[in-house]
C-alpha cells in the first residue's frame, strides 16, 4: 500500500516540462505539453481526413467519417434542439479532447485529464457556454428572472448551482480517472503479469470514452434546461 501511496503521489504531481524565461520564468506544466500534443493530433487528422474528399463515389474513410460526424452531430441535436445547434461544434471538439486525453496512457504518456487544473478548465468552459447560452437565448431580463423559478424562495439554490454544476464536472471527470489509475494499480499487485492487459485496455479506452461520453452528455443537459 505504499508504493501504491507514493504511485498515486506521483500521478498527481503536475511536474514542470520547461519555463518560458520572460517576466521571470512561466513555469509550463507536462498536463500543457501533453494538450498541446492532443491538439496538435487532432487537427492533423483534421486535415490528413478531409483531403480529396469527393461528392460521387466516396471513399470507405470518408463514408465512415461522414457517418460519425452525422451520429455525433444528431445525438446532441436531439438534447439541445433547433435553439442549440451553433454550440454542436464545440461539445464534438470537447469529446475528441477528452476522448484522447484519457487514452494517451496507452502510448507512455501522462493524462491530463489527472491534473485537476485541466479538468476545472473544461468545466469552467463548459459552465461559461451554458450560461451563455441561455443569456443569449433568453435575454438578460427573462435570464435574471429564471434564477426565481419556480418561485423566488429557490433563488439562492439556482445561483448556488452555478458553483455547483462546475465542481460537479470537473471532480466527476477528475475522479473517475484516478480511480482506474488506482484500480488499475491493485490489479498489478494483485495479479501482475497477464490479467492487467485487458483491464488496461478497459480503464484506458472504454472507461475512458465513457468519461469524455458522460462529460459532454452533462453539459448539453444543461445547456438544454437554459435553452427552454
Amino acid at each position: 500500500m505504499g508504493d501504491l501511496g507514493e504511485k498515486l503521489m506521483e500521478e498527481l504531481n503536475c511536474e514542470v516540462a520547461f519555463e518560458i524565461p520572460v517576466f521571470g520564468g512561466i513555469p509550463i506544466y507536462e498536463s500543457v505539453v501533453v494538450t498541446w500534443i492532443i491538439m496538435a493530433v487532432i487537427v492533423l487528422l483534421c486535415v490528413c481526413l478531409v483531403r480529396g474528399l469527393k461528392v460521387e463515389n466516396p471513399g470507405k474513410i470518408q463514408l465512415f467519417m461522414e457517418s460519425a460526424f452525422s451520429w455525433g452531430y444528431k445525438f446532441f441535436y436531439d438534447i439541445l434542439g433547433e435553439n442549440g445547434k451553433q454550440y454542436i461544434g464545440y461539445l464534438i471538439t470537447v469529446t475528441l479532447y477528452i476522448g484522447f486525453a484519457n487514452m494517451i496512457g496507452l502510448f507512455g504518456l501522462k493524462s491530463p485529464t489527472k491534473d485537476l487544473n485541466i479538468t476545472i478548465a473544461l468545466a469552467v468552459m463548459s459552465i461559461v457556454l451554458i450560461e451563455f447560452s441561455a443569456l443569449r437565448h433568453k435575454g438578460g431580463k427573462k435570464f435574471i428572472k429564471s434564477f426565481a423559478e419556480p418561485i423566488a424562495i429557490v433563488a439562492p439554490i439556482n445561483v448556488l448551482e452555478l458553483f455547483i454544476r462546475p465542481l460537479s464536472l470537473c471532480m466527476r471527470l477528475f475522479g473517475n480517472i484516478l480511480g482506474a489509475f488506482v484500480a488499475m494499480e491493485l490489479i498489478k499487485c494483485i495479479v501482475p503479469f497477464v490479467l492487467p492487459v485487458p483491464f488496461s485496455l478497459y480503464f484506458d479506452v472504454f472507461d475512458g470514452l465513457i468519461q469524455a461520453y458522460v462529460f459532454v452528455f452533462l453539459t448539453s443537459l444543461f445547456m438544454k434546461e437554459g435553452l427552454e
